[in-house]
């Protein structure tokens, strides 16, 4: 038979190894710090986005038709001098440091402290460009770059492994992002780990809770979208939720599929003229982007987080077509190579997908419902996370009420975007992974500005 534990005993032994605790305090200093930079790049984020509504604003809006472009065009020539490896969403290369192949020299690519500070100034140059792009991708990769400088300072025999720290980093980029600190734990274990290792899993989870907390304190523990009100879902809803989750599932199925053929296909045309032209692509792109949100009265333009609010507001001024437009400009924004994510705009997308079904079936009472049911739908089927899809949108707007109809409509919309599409991340992580040179050593000669290894999009 098994002893009880003597607890005096252990807690001696607890406490006995100073080394043990001081490694655990620099883990959790680290993640505060990632949580603050998290933090920090939400302030940055926003302040440009109000600069770009201020020239949106300007004498009618025509204004954005040179001043998207401009922008694009030098954070896309920045991004391609400097930080190359901060091109994209973040989540991508948070995903290729994770392979055990990938070694150290080359996961320097993709993750370090002059990525995570490129990352948040290049991708706050892009919400002040007016892009259709979110925060909350950038963020997983700027708390990765953060976490996994910790490692030079832990013990040889700490027990806290670069795969834990780049885990609890970019689950930390979730929670704190969102404010959502449950969302950040799922994503640990549903997109990036698929497991947390068990001698650390308690410290990774101590550290995505604690980034989280630094969201919390800056912003108040408040939903990121308030809090909705959810009317009795009779067996009347059922057919309007289903319409909800089939059409989101379908429409995030093509949105993935066609973001990983423009980011990993270099042999089609227009990748090639992007190759040959990149700032001439950018600007033409951006154009496209500036064109769009001028006929939508600016509803396209950022991540779409306020279009979000009034549809669950029941004050939506956006047009019918909005899914549509808001689908291209988002995809162009990636496409240009300006970094920036995909979440937010997403969101956006399948509160659209919502209200658009609440509109055309008379659903009006449960159009809150729908248009929460259409964000975690979309968000779904364009990650294929459903747990972290439901519990983001979960937490955005205070929905426990809602818990069964978000995962049943996140599950089925997954579900459909697997039979069209490859896992998005996935696929981007395999191409970025693919075009790593061999095994780098101390001898190999600095990295060309515009390496192989250039990672695109989330």
């Amino acid at each position: 038979m098994h002893q009880e534990p003597d607890f005096l005993h252990n807690l001696h032994q607890e406490f006995r190894d100073g080394r043990r605790w001081l490694d655990r305090s620099i883990v959790l200093a680290y993640a505060a710090a990632a949580g603050l930079c998290v933090v920090a790049f939400t302030l940055m984020a926003d302040a440009g986005f109000e600069l770009f509504q201020r020239i949106y604003r300007w004498q009618g809006g025509w204004a954005v038709l040179l001043w998207l472009p401009a922008i694009t065009v030098a954070a896309v020539w920045a991004t391609r001098r400097w930080a190359p490896g901060a091109a994209g969403s973040g989540i991508p290369q948070v995903m290729v440091t994770l392979d055990p192949a990938v070694s150290e020299h080359q996961r320097s690519r993709f993750v370090s402290l002059w990525l995570s500070f490129s990352k948040m100034a290049l991708a706050s140059a892009g919400f002040a460009a007016g892009l259709s792009i979110g925060r909350e991708g950038p963020s997983v990769q700027v708390a990765a770059g953060v976490m996994h400088s910790a490692r030079r300072w832990l013990g040889p025999h700490s027990g806290i492994s670069s795969h834990a720290l780049l885990v609890a980093g970019g689950a930390a980029g979730i929670a704190a992002a969102f404010n959502a600190p449950l969302a950040g734990v799922v994503f640990a274990i549903e997109e990036l780990s698929r497991k947390l290792e068990s001698r650390s899993s308690g410290l990774i989870i101590a550290a995505i809770v604690l980034a989280g907390l630094m969201g919390v304190s800056a912003f108040g523990n408040l939903s990121y979208f308030g809090r909705i009100r959810v009317p009795s879902l009779t067996w009347n809803a059922l057919l309007p939720g289903l319409c909800v989750a089939l059409a989101s599932g379908v429409l995030g199925g093509l949105f993935a599929k066609v973001m990983a053929a423009s980011l990993t296909s270099p042999a089609e045309r227009m990748n090639r003229w992007r190759a040959r032209f990149p700032l001439r692509f950018a600007a033409g792109g951006a154009l496209v982007i500036a064109v769009i949100g001028l006929v939508t009265g600016g509803a396209t333009f950022g991540a779409g987080s306020e279009a979000v609010k009034h549809m669950l507001a029941g004050e939506a001024d956006v047009p019918s077509f909005y899914v549509t437009l808001k689908f291209v400009a988002t995809w162009l924004s990636a496409w240009v190579g300006v970094p920036g994510g995909i979440f937010a705009p997403s969101l956006s997308i399948g509160a659209g997908v919502g209200h658009n079904v609440a509109t055309l079936t008379g659903s009006d009472s449960i159009a809150p419902a729908l248009i929460a049911m259409g964000m975690a739908a979309f968000l779904a089927a364009v990650t294929q996370a459903p747990l972290t899809a439901f519990i983001i949108v979960m937490e955005m707007v205070d929905g426990h009420a809602m818990v069964l109809s978000l995962m049943a409509s996140a599950m089925l919309a997954s579900l459909i975007s697997r039979m069209l599409a490859r896992p998005l991340y996935e696929t981007l992580a395999h191409h970025m992974a693919s075009a790593l040179p061999g095994p780098a050593s101390p001898q190999d000669p600095p990295e060309p500005a515009h390496a192989p290894g250039v990672p695109q999009q989330k």
